[in-house]
């Protein structure tokens, strides 16, 4: 207690052995997460207390207004509309504009005055409803009459809808049955919703359809439900009456098999959920939904059902579109989208496909006129929900959740194997001897096993074989690709344009057949180029797999002219072409255009002073502005040293090949900031290159053109760019299979997410990402309200697709955007179209084969004494030959400036491949210099040694010590 001299504290020393300062950690997780939970709950009650006062504040405001109104109301034309004449239902009067606004179907006194709105409206001729509303001048004020009159119809049934109890009161009716007057009076409104909707007027469709958007249909459910018990009263009534009118003006307009369709598949799914649900009846219901199915336009729900009541959006329409239209009312397209849920088609496939074999094996407990039967009616109902329901409602589920992958590829299989597909095309009606028995499961199998293929991770995919074996996607591949062959080339087909040009209908069996085809010519598309990204990753089937067996000489000559079917092939399916093939098309395509626009190259030809220390600024501020008919025409270059003195020579193509050579591997340096590179040392835009360069989108553009104009000349340049930016050059999305080659780590990660056997929600992961480029941290939403979205096991399939989306599309999307506009000058896209990403990498490149040394010798020229005879050059080639692979693309690097020879061989090189004689004397000191060349110009300079072991020496240091560029 007293002062003891000492200022500092006391050191408090626990005598139980245990450091105050070590706490359990359990108990410590436990409190932050206590605290954590509180703070959110605040929040949450906060955020909810605000959002109650503020619709409590709303709703009393909008209240005083409706009253305000209504007083005004009451002045102007009285409580009983005393006043009530024409000239109030013209568009310049505000007397249905504020009836409409305060109108409460509950208080008496705004009944009374829509009645008296609704008698005066009933008197009006039927020839003069238009002149009514409109003043006389309906195309002048269009917009406005016709929302004003669903207004008015859509408000007299809600106010029928609301008093519908008058009609259970006893003493409704009179003792002679007639209607007393509160039955009356809603007898009135009907009348008028009835005139209002009269297929004569001119408002007709959008009205009708604003009914049937605001669940016309359930209130007059309830409203006859509610009559049920005066069911006699009502049937001798002019209600009765009345409300027939209205309903069949409103049936009119909706189809009928709609609603038929609707009511069937609720029906079903309780039908297919019992136990006595047998296989016929499983057929039967999937026949008659099909045909259904078939019949309905297409359904197009979002996520978001709200609708905009602003009256100033209404107004404002004057499109007629939806009046031409076919429409079903939103409840409908509602319950036909949510019968076919989940539920229903685990039990639809459930009971079809109960005792097939999903094994591959013969034993099934079905027959085989069976099985047929259950195949043919799941994919005739399924082709026809694809056709008309949105994809994405039902795709994960029927990939994820059935047996109709392995059940249709066992079928499919075995069909194959056997060569019998006869079985199949009996089954369905509409198609019925027409169809090739492959056309319907393949139009089916594809879409669903793509689907699969967008979600599976390369593990699944390569090590444990899902949800197909290798050797079954090698099966695959051949099935896929002859039913190509057979839809694009065999089968006759409209032509290319045809679709374009007027034409008479064709039959109905034809026009579905026709139908068919062109979707299984889609789909199966769609999936070959799946399997072969899969296969450029890793190879499980040689790449011949791909192509088709018909593929000749004639084929390839006229796949290089348009309007032809085997350039609608090309376009459609290029895989089935060799890859040697496409590039002479290629080839011949670029020829053909550089000739059209040769006679404007020669007006077009540009010459430009470039600094060789920096030549990436220069070439960007002289060539940047060039038009497209300037690129396409000749471009020369002068290089100026460091003195300011232009270097001598003329430029005669070898000079611009150099100075391409020379600006790409500035350009494409990481170093320079405007590319990065991944594990693999392959090139992809930096998302920070805009804190580097202030104007760093100009210079993709700038570099899209220039990569473009290589390939434009025929300019091998060796550049290794990542395949998911290369997939940008073709306009295609990446995936999560597409993630390792930029970011192995992540990937990783995700994948243990995607694996983890434990409580995801306690791993605390949210639905955001961490941006961090050049010490700048910024987290980013994945989406919108991410940063409270916890990761759990029900949504990390979402979080894994939305992270590789943020790092392979997302954050490189304006340099990509940017750099394919500056491509696209010069490629057109049609082109590129024809090859993958690794086939595109090799148009850049060149060829991934080793040097082919007998070719390059064939076309080889020689200058300064040399001849294919001397001996120093059979030398040469003895020792070019031994080397190793590698040495052999260092020499290639050496002397033409890429490390890999033209696809299409050297007789290709542009210029060819030439040996000089340096050194004119054999004297030591001029064979003691190294080999040197002019990669511009293709050229090896080559002193005359006197020995095979001094070539290959002296060759070997300079390939390997990059010796000197010699540009005379």
């Amino acid at each position: 207690m007293f002062f003891s001299g000492d200022p500092s504290a006391r050191k408090r020393v626990a005598l139980g052995g245990k450091s105050s300062k070590e706490r359990d950690r359990q108990k410590l997780v436990e409190q932050t997460r206590l605290q954590r939970e509180r703070r959110c709950y605040l929040r949450k009650q906060t955020s909810s207390a605000i959002k109650i006062q503020k619709c409590f504040r709303g709703r009393k405001d909008v209240h005083a207004a409706h009253t305000k109104v209504r007083e005004e109301f009451y002045r102007l034309y009285g409580q009983k509309c005393e006043n009530l004449n024409r000239h109030l239902f013209g568009p310049n009067s505000i007397f249905l504009r504020h009836l409409l606004f305060f109108f409460d179907a509950r208080n008496a006194g705004d009944l009374s005055i829509l009645v008296e709105v609704s008698r005066f409206v009933r008197q009006c001729p039927q020839g003069e409803m238009v002149s009514l509303f409109s003043g006389g001048d309906y195309g002048g004020s269009r917009a406005l009459v016709d929302y004003r009159v669903k207004k008015l119809a859509l408000t007299c049934v809600q106010a029928v809808h609301k008093n519908r109890y008058v009609l259970r009161n006893q003493i409704a009716f009179s003792l002679d049955g007639s209607l007393d007057e509160s039955c009356k009076r809603l007898t009135l409104l009907l009348e008028v919703v009835a005139t209002l909707i009269d297929a004569r007027h001119p408002w007709v469709c959008k009205t009708v359809g604003h009914l049937l958007e605001n669940k016309a249909f359930p209130m007059f459910r309830d409203t006859i439900l509610i009559g049920l018990e005066r069911r006699k009263s009502l049937m001798d009534s002019r209600f009765s009456l009345a409300l027939e009118n209205v309903l069949r003006y409103l049936s009119d307009e909706l189809p009928g098999y709609a609603c038929l369709l609707g009511n069937l598949l609720e029906t079903a799914g309780v039908a297919l959920s019992k136990p006595e649900g047998t296989f016929e009846m499983a057929v039967d219901l999937a026949a008659v939904s099909t045909s259904l199915l078939e019949a309905l336009p297409a359904i197009k729900l979002t996520t978001s059902e709200t609708k905009d009541s602003s009256v100033l959006m209404e107004d404002d329409e004057t499109s007629d579109n939806d009046s031409t239209n076919t429409f079903l009312s939103r409840d409908l397209e509602i319950q036909i989208s949510n019968s076919i849920d989940s539920r229903f088609l685990l039990q639809l496939t459930n009971v079809l496909f109960r005792g097939l074999s999903q094994s591959g094996d013969t034993n099934s407990n079905r027959t085989a006129e069976e099985e047929v039967a259950a195949i043919g009616a799941v994919c005739s109902f399924l082709h026809a929900a694809f056709n008309t329901l949105p994809l994405e409602r039902i795709m994960t589920v029927l990939a994820y959740r059935t047996e109709l992958v392995p059940v249709l590829w066992n079928f499919m299989k075995r069909c194959h194997e056997s060569e019998n597909w006869a079985s199949l095309s009996q089954v369905p009606e509409q198609l019925r001897g027409e169809a090739p028995g492959w056309l319907l499961p393949l139009a089916v199998f594809c879409p669903i096993y793509k689907h699969m293929l967008m979600i599976v991770d390369n593990e699944e995919f390569y090590e444990q074989e899902k949800p197909l074996s290798l050797k079954d996607i090698r099966c695959l591949i051949v099935i896929l690709k002859q039913a190509l062959w057979q839809l694009l080339w065999v089968i006759p087909m409209t032509a290319p344009n045809q679709s374009k040009l007027p034409a008479k209908v064709p039959p109905v069996n034809k026009s579905r057949l026709e139908s068919l085809q062109q979707r299984v010519s889609v789909v199966a598309s769609e999936l070959l180029t799946q399997l072969q990204d899969w296969n450029s990753r890793r190879q499980f089937a040689p790449s011949s797999d791909f192509h088709a067996d018909g593929v000749n000489e004639f084929f390839i000559s006229q796949a290089a002219f348009e309007n032809t079917k085997a350039h609608d092939i090309l376009r459609k399916a290029p895989f089935l072409v060799p890859f040697t093939s496409r590039v002479k098309i290629f080839a011949s395509q670029l020829a053909a255009f550089r000739q059209r626009h040769g006679s404007q190259a020669v007006f077009t030809r540009n010459r430009f002073r470039i600094r060789r220390d920096h030549i990436l600024e220069d070439a960007y501020n002289q060539m940047s502005t060039l038009s497209e008919d300037d690129l396409r025409g000749l471009i020369r270059v002068a290089f100026v040293n460091e003195f300011g003195v232009e270097e001598a020579g003329i430029d005669g193509g070898g000079i611009f090949k150099d100075f391409m050579e020379n600006i790409t591997r500035a350009a494409f340096d990481i170093q320079y900031g405007l590319f990065k590179e991944t594990s693999d040392h392959l090139l992809y835009p930096n998302p920070g290159s805009g804190l580097i360069h202030g104007q760093h989108l100009q210079f993709f553009h700038f570099l899209g053109t220039l990569l473009a104009k290589a390939m434009y000349e025929g300019i091998l340049l060796d550049i290794p760019f990542a395949a998911f930016f290369l997939s940008k050059l073709k306009q295609k999305y990446n995936y999560l299979n597409d993630l390792p080659s930029l970011d192995p780590e992540l990937y990783r990660h995700l994948i243990f997410l995607k694996h983890y056997k434990g409580n995801l929600a306690d791993l605390e992961l949210y639905f955001v990402i961490v941006n961090n480029e050049y010490g700048e941290q910024a987290e980013e939403e994945l989406l919108p309200g991410g940063k409270s979205l916890r990761v759990t096991n029900e949504n990390v399939i979402t979080f894994i697709h939305l992270v590789a989306n943020h790092r392979l599309n997302f954050q490189i999307r304006q340099q990509s955007l940017h750099f394919l506009r500056g491509f696209q000058q010069l490629i057109q896209k049609e082109w590129i179209d024809m090859f993958n990403e690794h086939e595109l990498q090799l148009l850049i490149s060149g060829s991934l084969d080793s040097l082919d040394v007998d070719d390059l010798r064939s076309h080889t020229n020689y200058a300064g004494g040399y001849h294919s005879e001397h001996y120093v050059i059979e030398i040469f080639w003895d020792v070019l030959k031994g080397f190793s692979p590698e040495n052999q693309k260092k020499f290639l690097k050496f002397v033409t400036g890429c490390s890999r020879g033209p696809l299409l061989g050297f007789k290709n090189l542009e210029p060819s491949f030439c040996i000089q004689r340096a050194a004119g004397s054999a004297t030591d000191e001029a064979l003691d210099r190294l080999p040197t060349s002019a990669t511009c110009m293709n050229l090896l300079k080559l002193p005359p040694y006197r020995s095979k072991e001094q070539l290959e020496t002296k060759l070997m240091y300079a390939i390997s010590a990059d010796a000197g560029f010699d540009l005379s």
